[in-house]
């Protein structure tokens, strides 16, 4: 055997050496002809490739161009001199070019390759022997890299990523850009210390270490400095992620600027109504609703009651004995209790030094930041009472027989000295027969003698049921037991007026 024929049997026997060797790889590896033909593909080239043998991947370069379609992740298709298959035949090196194989006549893609080349040189010449294109399919990689691009993408949570090995951001989500007014390329084109999204942190020492480690940044807050100058108020968090092999940090943010807006309105707002509060000249107080403390008066409030605001704040109404009965105090509170505003309603309260004084009360729910409370305003109509009672004191001492008053008078002199309705308190059949008869002879106008006379009673007897009757309907006139007789429809008409010589002394 000559010698050439000896080199071209072991060309062959290595050459099939090689493919025993590479056929079992998870690699896909083709060998390629420098003349571009295709020599050889593994098992695992064909499946990348979706095809059974060599003849349906292209027994040349131009055929595996005809039947597979080439495009970069950015969408670029490759020109026919970019095929990585073109590229070894041209004897060009490169590692880790990624590329997106489509069947011909398909829309979308099926996998993705990451390739790399290698060139076999003869030993003689230098001239190469084989080239060798060797690829991975990565195609799992990218679909939950693109899985991850489109939540990164929609979520509406504020987020970057920045590479920790140059802390460059190299993702910005649109709720972000939205958020801070920033273009993508302002942000990708900076670090993390250019656009500082740690800025004025209150553990902002422990995240500079954490990032530096590569640890989970736990949440604080921080503020933005924005592209307009103005700042944001964030919280902001940080968590390790790999991006391509890549260790990342991905910053996520809560926007707290709406909440700083309102609380600063709130705050301007509190402030305002606390103003007019003081100014009022009407005296008002606020209390919680829980428990009825009082939480804030007026200058008003201090000057009609004599309390002064560390006398009386934060102390129950009815520790500090502010109304006349409990009873009162407890029908008011149980009106507020039930989610009723009052509106001008009558009651007496006590100043400091026990002066009473009538008040029309008025009540409104309000929210003071988190807390239920109540507004009251009190109208002091103590000098319009006392005038009131001067009238009809007035008028009884002018009037000492009232039988020729109209009962429409009666009834408006009642609701003046007694503004409750004819129905409520007690009735005429709370009355004992012998009072209801006193109480008739009182609305014709007789006095206690011509009663006594009239019923034949001793005149302390007539006193004493006169007694028991103002007790029981809540009077102390007698103008005021007419016009509550009157008011219920009991004028002492059923009754025989008596003789001028039963009446005469």
């Amino acid at each position: 055997m000559d010698e050439a024929a000896f080199k071209s049997l072991r060309e062959t026997a290595d050459l099939r050496h090689l493919r025993q060797i590479v056929a079992g790889l998870d690699e896909g590896v083709i060998l390629i002809d420098p003349d571009q033909s295709l020599l050889w593909a593994n098992d695992a080239a064909l499946s990348m490739h979706g095809v059974g043998d060599l003849a349906e991947l292209g027994e040349t370069v131009e055929e595996y161009r005809s039947r597979f379609q080439l495009r970069y992740r950015n969408n670029h298709r490759l020109e026919a001199d970019d095929y990585p298959l073109e590229r070894v035949v041209a004897g060009d090196r490169f590692s880790e070019v990624v590329v997106e194989v489509t069947v011909a006549g398909e829309d979308e893609p099926r996998w993705v390759h990451q390739v790399r080349s290698l060139v076999l040189n003869d030993s003689d010449d230098g001239e190469p022997a084989c080239l060798v294109l060797i690829i991975q399919d990565v195609s799992a990689r990218y679909e939950a890299e693109d899985r991850f691009e489109q939540s990164f993408n929609a979520n509406p949570a504020p987020a970057v990523i920045c590479r920790l090995s140059d802390l460059r951001y190299v993702k910005v989500n649109q709720g972000f850009l939205d958020m801070t007014g920033f273009d993508r390329d302002q942000v990708l084109s900076k670090t993390v210390y250019d656009i500082d999204v740690l800025r004025l942190g209150d553990r902002r020492d422990l995240a500079k270490e954490r990032l530096g480690e590569g640890r989970t940044i736990p949440q604080m807050e921080a503020e933005l400095e924005l592209p307009d100058g103005g700042t944001r108020l964030v919280i902001v968090a940080g968590q390790p992620i790999d991006m391509g092999e890549q260790p990342c940090m991905l910053f996520t943010f809560a926007d707290l600027e709406p909440r700083r807006t309102a609380q600063a309105a709130l705050h301007h707002s509190e402030d305002r109504f606390t103003r007019m509060f003081q100014l009022a000249p009407v005296p008002m107080a606020i209390g919680a609703r829980d428990g009825h403390l009082l939480c804030e008066v007026n200058a008003s409030f201090t000057a009609m009651t004599g309390y002064s605001a560390d006398e009386i704040i934060g102390r129950p109404l009815g520790e500090v004995e502010l109304w006349e009965s409990s009873e009162i105090r407890h029908g008011i509170e149980r009106a507020i209790d039930a989610g009723h505003d009052l509106r001008g309603h009558e009651a007496r309260i006590f100043a400091r030094d026990g002066a009473m004084i009538d008040c029309l009360i008025s009540t409104e729910a309000i929210r003071l930041g988190k807390d239920a409370c109540v507004l009251w305003a009190f109208q002091d109509i103590t000098q319009r009472k006392a005038t009131e009672l001067e009238l009809v004191e007035a008028i009884e001492a002018v009037m000492k027989d009232t039988s020729w008053f109209s009962r429409s008078i009666m009834e408006k002199l009642a609701r003046l000295r007694t503004p409750q309705a004819a129905n409520d308190g007690p009735g005429l059949d709370d009355l004992t027969p012998r009072e209801r008869e006193v109480l008739a002879l009182i609305c014709r106008g007789y006095d206690d003698k011509t009663i006594a006379r009239t019923l034949d009673v001793a005149s302390n007897t007539v006193r004493n049921h006169v007694a028991r009757i103002y007790a029981k309907i809540g009077v102390n006139r007698r103008i005021a037991a007419v016009a509550w007789a009157r008011a219920r429809g009991f004028d002492g008409d059923t009754l025989d007026r008596p003789t001028e010589q039963e009446a005469a002394p």
